[in-house]
């Protein structure tokens, strides 16, 4: 099933109306999971960061041993031809991927000689300025880069952030607040998190566990151009629970303010208001 409706895929040279078949059953995608994504928006007609969605896809294959066959500036052509295939208010979800096609001779490694791309464009609406979120915790851990790909967007990562969104789902709850290896705030289920203190913003640090997010860093921008320091830091649950604010940042929803960690709730404060403001001000502008 589609993650949205009404889609256009680009694959094997050419636009595609529709979800159309891009993987065989040997390619080594499909079955050794290199694949690699990234995600961008097209909102109220714009494409915020859009260039930076697609050079990041192309570290992301190569975190995965993937050889890039598309430039970040001819991704970005091809995603404004295939979005002129929607209505102009249409709010899109934005796709481009890799995965391998061939393997070594033990199967294990992805070939360099031939890497699968395609970009899926997808409408998903965006979230309505008021939609709220509540956290509860996980037994499921990020991983490190010692035993995962932590430093590329791949899709093989996916399954455990699905088990911890599942099991918070299960206990009650919107999502999940998770620990990294150390058992410190790394991220939610879904994407970065920030947190408000007597007027101050924080967020975890970037310790390798986690990615750090293209709307993560814009929003820290954003702050910066106000005179607002945001303090990348160790982050514990136990902060997270004396929080004045807390609001999750992702591509998917840019702001989600946070109501509730377990038995804590919270309002959706000022500083989360005006981060989300700032955000829409900065893409409507660029």
């Amino acid at each position: 099933m589609a993650f949205g409706s009404n889609i256009r895929t680009w694959f094997d040279g050419t636009w595609h109306d529709g979800d159309v078949p891009i993987m065989r059953a040997a390619d080594h995608g499909m079955w050794q999971g290199s694949s690699v994504f990234d995600g961008a928006r097209r909102f109220e007609g714009v494409t915020p960061d859009l260039d930076r969605h697609c050079a990041r896809v192309n570290r992301s294959a190569e975190a995965l041993m993937l050889t890039p066959t598309v430039t970040p500036e001819r991704m970005v052509e091809l995603v404004h031809e295939g979005l002129e295939g929607f209505a102009p208010d249409a709010a899109i979800y934005i796709r481009p991927m890799y995965w391998g096609i061939h393997g070594s001779e033990l199967g294990l490694v992805p070939s360099g000689e031939a890497t699968g791309f395609a970009i899926c464009l997808e409408e998903v609406p965006m979230f309505a300025p008021d939609k709220t979120t509540t956290l509860t915790t996980t037994r499921f851990r990020r991983p490190v880069l010692e035993d995962n790909v932590c430093d590329a967007k791949a899709g093989c990562l996916y399954p455990n952030n699905a088990r911890m969104l599942a099991e918070a789902q299960t206990k009650g709850f919107g999502n999940a607040l998770v620990a990294d290896a150390m058992g410190n705030v790394a991220e939610s289920a879904t994407s970065n998190v920030f947190m408000v203190k007597d007027g101050e913003v924080f967020t975890p640090i970037a310790n390798g566990t986690f990615l750090s997010g293209i709307t993560r860093a814009r929003h820290i921008a954003n702050l910066a151009r106000e005179g607002q320091a945001v303090h990348e830091t160790v982050l514990t649950f136990d902060d997270f629970r004396d929080a004045d604010e807390v609001f999750l940042s992702g591509n998917l929803t840019k702001v989600t303010p946070v109501t509730g960690f377990d038995d804590r709730t919270y309002q959706v404060g000022p500083v989360t208001r005006r981060v989300r403001d700032m955000y829409w001000d900065w893409a409507l502008s660029a």
